[in-house]
């Protein structure tokens, strides 16, 4: 939280031990047991107090008397000299409410204007290394709907832990082997022969995208026909090697438009070239857990919780793709020691969560290192309608097309809506309309707004100075106080949001603040007779400017300061 709210908040506390430690010392409380422990928390309705303590309430049982009579012995023991806490009353049958100053609320907006474009940051994950793997999709296509929103929750999760004070790098994990590579190099192959002869067909379990096609012209036009007498592996090798790196720097430059920037390309092949593979197959042979039948070597997946079985290396001598898995994460966790692994990956992938975990235990690793943040289907919706394919070219919407489709930012904010794990309803008409219906136009246009009162303001000789203490304190309306408390959520939210793995915490967040601000502004009329409350207002608005960037910076949307 941020600074002035952990203050406040720990002033509560030391209120209230202060006052139990006063009450034993002069008798008027007798414990009878150890007293447990209370909390200090935020009421739902700010009518009843900026904070709570249920104090008198867990220690009923210590003192064995009634929790209103405690809290009226708390009360009378409360020394509020030198803190936030103006006043306290008890409510109910024994909560303590506590009434925060103006310094409070003063000194929120003093924070904002020392700290700025740093405001919500936080040192809450300082000293912990986390590794946030995030689209990876496959390298043998372009990117689809799931990796546009598995590529902006990557991220703003990614920047979130970032301001919560996490060391943290962003990762793609490059499956450049295995199946999908075998098929790729198939399908460039049939499509390359066809170039130069008839009767060559395509199975129906190949790639038959136009891009597969592009690249086999591509290859014959350097080639020609030179690869068509030589054996299927050179050929396919040719072939594979000629499109894959294309492929690759494709999704580089796609990525790259969505402002996704990646620490680390991690190859799958770098595992096999380095024996990472064949190590970890050795390595749960060592650990018990493996047994062979029917000529496989197979992974007892039963013995932590799975239900069944799996193989680790075919009866051909073959690793299953789990392996090159298990080699990947055992890299993350041990050989880079990050102290967190997050994957993002599709709800698709769940059945294939604990079986990672329960290798990774067998390695004698805490699979609780690993975080796996499961994400459900996108749909897209136009008129209403679900649809499937792009207007423009009828073929199935990917990452490239639908940012043709729809601004960046749009698609930035509106896949972060919803938490992860919630289906989620994409409206491509919404997402270009150009009014406060649409929730990232919305919280752009309250900015937009704020910069526009402070240059109209400015033609008229008013510029915002910086406001001493008594000056702050003249904001005391319920809407000024509103989005004052809303502002001093933010490192809070923050912190919230790395913790859970849920980056809508903050489009969610900075939408209310936009609506907290729209609701101040139609009350309270910034340029008035008093110079000192319109400099109060104009430090209120300029700080809400600040937060609001802040919060677009961090999931690298664009705060227009026009529209």
């Amino acid at each position: 939280m941020s600074v002035v709210v952990s203050k406040a908040k720990e002033q509560v506390n030391i209120c209230v031990k202060q006052a139990l430690d006063a009450a034993l010392k002069e008798g008027f409380l007798e414990a009878a047991s150890e007293p447990a422990d209370f909390s200090v928390s935020v009421p739902q309705n700010r009518e009843h107090g900026d904070y709570a303590a249920n104090a008198a309430m867990v220690w009923s049982k210590a003192f064995r008397m009634p929790p209103r009579k405690i809290a009226e012995i708390l009360s009378e023991k409360f020394d509020f000299d030198g803190t936030y806490i103006e006043k306290s009353e008890i409510a109910g049958p024994g909560f303590i409410n506590f009434f925060l100053s103006d310094k409070y609320y003063a000194d929120i907006l003093a924070d904002v204007d020392e700290k700025g474009k740093d405001y919500g940051k936080s040192d809450y994950g300082a000293g912990k290394r986390v590794l946030v793997e995030f689209v990876s999709a496959n390298p043998t296509g372009p990117m689809h709907i799931g990796n546009a929103r598995g590529g902006a929750l990557g991220d703003c999760l990614a920047s979130v832990l970032e301001a919560a004070g996490y060391y943290t790098e962003r990762e793609f994990y490059i499956n450049d082997a295995g199946n999908q590579i075998n098929k790729f190099g198939l399908s460039l192959e049939l499509r390359y022969l066809q170039l130069y002869k008839d009767g060559i067909e395509m199975p129906e379990d190949s790639y038959h995208g136009e891009d597969i096609i592009q690249h086999a012209k591509d290859f014959a036009e350097i080639y020609g026909d030179s690869f068509v007498e030589k054996s299927e592996v050179e050929r396919r090798k040719a072939l594979v090697d000629f499109a894959l790196p294309k492929n690759i720097k494709g999704l580089e430059t796609d990525l790259a438009k969505y402002r996704i920037h990646y620490d680390t390309w991690f190859k799958e092949s770098s595992l096999h070239k380095s024996g990472e593979t064949a190590r970890i197959i050795e390595l749960i042979k060592k650990s018990g857990y493996t047994y062979e039948s029917e000529g496989a070597l197979w992974f007892r997946a039963t013995d932590f919780g799975c239900d069944k079985d799996f193989v680790l290396v075919r009866a051909n001598g073959v690793p299953t793709y789990v392996v090159p898995d298990i080699a990947y994460h055992y890299n993350k966790l041990v050989t880079r020691n990050f102290d967190k692994a997050i994957d993002i990956l599709g709800a698709d992938h769940h059945g294939y969560v604990p079986r990672l975990k329960a290798a990774l235990t067998a390695l004698g690793i805490d699979a609780d290192r690993l975080d796996v943040v499961l994400m459900q289907m996108v749909r897209l919706v136009r008129d209403g309608e679900v649809i499937k394919a792009s207007k423009r070219s009828g073929k199935a919407i990917t990452l490239v097309t639908l940012l043709d489709e729809v601004p960046i930012d749009a698609a930035r904010f509106f896949f972060n809506l919803r938490e992860p794990n919630s289906h989620f309803d994409f409206d491509l008409d919404l997402a270009v309309n150009e009014s406060n219906s649409n929730p990232v136009y919305y919280v752009q246009y309250a900015y937009a707004r704020i910069c526009s009162i402070i240059r109209n303001l400015e033609t008229e000789g008013i510029k915002r100075r910086k406001c001493s203490q008594d000056e702050l304190t003249l904001l005391n309306t319920p809407e000024e106080r509103e989005l004052t408390l809303h502002i001093a959520a933010l490192t809070d939210e923050i912190i919230m949001s790395a913790k859970t793995y849920d980056p809508a915490r903050i489009t969610h967040y900075v939408t209310e603040l936009a609506t907290k601000f729209h609701k101040f502004y139609s009350v309270c009329r910034v340029k008035g007779n008093d110079e000192s409350l319109t400099q109060a207002r104009l430090t209120l608005c300029s700080d809400t400017a600040t937060v609001i960037k802040n919060v677009l910076t961090l999931m690298k949307i664009t705060a227009p300061e026009k529209m």
